[in-house]
């Protein structure tokens, strides 16, 4: 999970990267070529071993909605990072994981004890102070963004629980592929496509691209070989990378109720599946 969180941040610089020397460049365009890069990854070696029927799993609808759902938060994602910069937005994206405790009573019907609710709180009261806009023109529409990315890769997280169940986690990141891919497609035949030009563009779209596919697989490995709350509060190192190098390279420095809100956030947020795994123990128990 570490080698994910290093290579998911790396990814965040790349985007916020090329925002700065392509300005023009549209993020679905980044983002499509992210997706391009993951599919070439998953279904190249499948084809090669004579699997790739087997990337299309049980079909279950969860399995499309979790595609549908990933996609938007990608979009969204990549947006916000271009408007507000990789730290603050990777931090309001992080709180993807609380808006799954928050709606894992209602989709998963899994209670939540009282100190699991004490933490969603407190991580809110965190994305509340990071939220609130700031004094650039895109400011707003960039934290809105990063919150409703969370929001929607919560929800995708959720129909992976469901879609997991009956598949492999190659099947589950196939079909955000394939479903990314169909989305991009509507949203390019509307409002054209414009392919990036210029060499430091194309690197930096490679690299993210990989690096994205890198974090992919190695936090697929980390849920199967660590337990699942170690590996998700060691995920919320990704948002601490990507607010460092933001600082380090760009000079991106939140104010301090940014601070102040990426401190709750990482404080509750790794609190939180120590406390939902915790309850369920005693539940069992």
């Amino acid at each position: 999970m570490v080698a994910a969180s290093l290579l998911f941040s790396v990814m965040t610089v790349c985007v916020y990267a090329l925002g700065v020397c392509a300005p023009q460049l549209p993020a679905p365009v980044v983002s499509f070529v992210r997706v391009l890069i993951n599919l070439a990854v998953l279904t190249i070696p499948a084809s090669l071993a004579g699997k790739l029927g087997g990337l299309f799993g049980d079909l279950r609808p969860s399995l499309w909605l979790r595609g549908l759902f990933g996609t938007l938060a990608l979009i969204l994602s990549f947006a916000s990072i271009q408007r507000i910069g990789p730290g603050e937005s990777a931090f309001l994206a992080s709180g993807s994981g609380v808006f799954v405790a928050l709606l894992g009573p209602l989709v998963l019907k899994q209670k939540n004890s009282s100190l699991v609710w004490l933490a969603i709180v407190g991580a809110m009261a965190g994305m509340a102070l990071l939220f609130e806009p700031r004094l650039d023109g895109d400011d707003f529409s960039g934290r809105a963004m990063a919150l409703g990315s969370g929001l929607l890769a919560a929800l995708a997280y959720l129909m992976v629980a469901k879609a997991g169940r009956s598949n492999t986690p190659e099947t589950v990141v196939f079909y955000f592929c394939l479903v990314a891919v169909i989305l991009h497609g509507a949203y390019f035949a509307y409002y054209g496509l414009q392919w990036p030009s210029g060499l430091d563009v194309w690197i930096l779209l490679i690299v993210g691209g990989l690096c994205a596919s890198g974090a992919q697989l190695y936090m697929t490995q980390a849920y199967q070989m660590a337990p699942a709350a170690l590996a998700s509060a060691v995920s919320y190192l990704s948002p601490v990378l990507s607010l460092g190098f933001g600082m380090l390279w760009f000079s991106r420095v939140p104010d301090a109720k940014g601070l102040y809100g990426c401190g709750l956030i990482l404080l509750f947020g790794v609190m939180l599946p120590f406390l939902s795994a915790s309850g369920k123990t005693k539940k069992r128990a």
